[in-house]
């Protein structure tokens, strides 16, 4: 049981960050029926940052962060706004364009940090808690409570303020969203800066977790957008969870094959619900 436990905190602490990158491809998803292809790049560029500026500059862990998520937001905004003049026009031109922004950004990632990954050190004492005689990393819980902070505000500004009403709008019509005076352009570029955002605090979290290298946002990004695909924002943060919980305990019992069996249960889910679990309506300019 003791096993168990832990192997469940430890799922659910990768299925958070699972869970962030979800969430950041649904944004831009949900405003402009847009899969953006460079969001996995983004991640590394986010992970890269702040472990720089954690590692090198010597910054406490939260202004690394802090710094890699204004880096990323900038270069979720120029991304949005390189692509504006080819929306309602050219859809698939749209989506080589972020096909290409994520070719430009790992080059230029190992162009500047090179090839070669670097170990990030916790921020947090590495001795585990011990809980009702199960052994937890400290991290994990730490991982847990900035990932549950930032969903909190992210629907806190998507429900309850009028530029995150206007995203909403956008994403349920954008030709109505225009009509009544909605900049459909500024919500997309909202869209995207919070979505990068929400991928530099994935990819500086995982960094004590896992190696950071140029190819780590592969991995990140293509089990994100598995959680993405169960639909809306909830069904990104369920299906990031359950990414993260079922990759812990298929890799005790089926080893190399654990990423497999993830896929394929996320396979048959799609088979079944084609629109996910949580499925809503969303924009399509295609």
């Amino acid at each position: 049981m003791q096993v168990f436990f832990q192997t469940l905190v430890g799922g659910l602490s990768l299925g958070a960050i699972y869970a962030l990158v979800a969430m950041g491809f649904s944004l831009v998803y949900r405003t402009m029926g847009l899969v953006n292809f460079a969001h996995a790049d983004v991640v590394t560029i986010g992970a890269y940052v702040a472990s720089t500026f954690y590692l090198s500059a010597r910054l406490p862990f939260v202004l690394a962060m802090a710094v890699a998520i204004v880096v990323t937001g900038c270069i979720g905004v120029v991304i949005e706004r390189v692509l504006r003049p080819l929306e309602n026009k050219d859809f698939d031109l749209m989506l080589i364009g972020t096909i290409g922004f994520g070719i430009v950004l790992e080059a230029l990632a190992i162009l500047i940090w090179g090839a070669t990954g670097r170990a990030v050190r916790s921020p947090v004492p590495a001795e585990p808690l011990d809980v009702f005689g199960v052994r937890i990393r400290t991290y994990d819980l730490l991982v847990l409570a900035v990932a549950a902070t930032a969903t909190v505000m992210l629907v806190w500004f998507l429900q309850r303020t009028k530029r995150g009403a206007a995203m909403q709008a956008v994403a349920m019509d954008h030709e109505a969203a225009t009509a009544v005076g909605i900049h459909v352009g500024r919500s997309n570029a909202i869209a995207f800066m919070l979505g990068a955002a929400l991928a530099a605090l994935a990819g500086g979290l995982v960094g004590p977790l896992q190696y950071v290298s140029p190819s780590m946002g592969g991995t990140l990004g293509i089990k994100g957008f598995a959680a993405a695909i169960l639909g809306s924002i909830p069904g990104a943060i369920v299906g990031g969870l359950a990414i993260g919980v079922l990759d812990s305990f298929s890799a005790g019992h089926f080893q190399g094959y654990s990423e497999l069996v993830t896929f394929l249960v996320f396979t048959v889910i799609i088979m079944v619900r084609p629109t996910g679990i949580f499925g809503e309506r969303t924009v399509n300019r295609a």
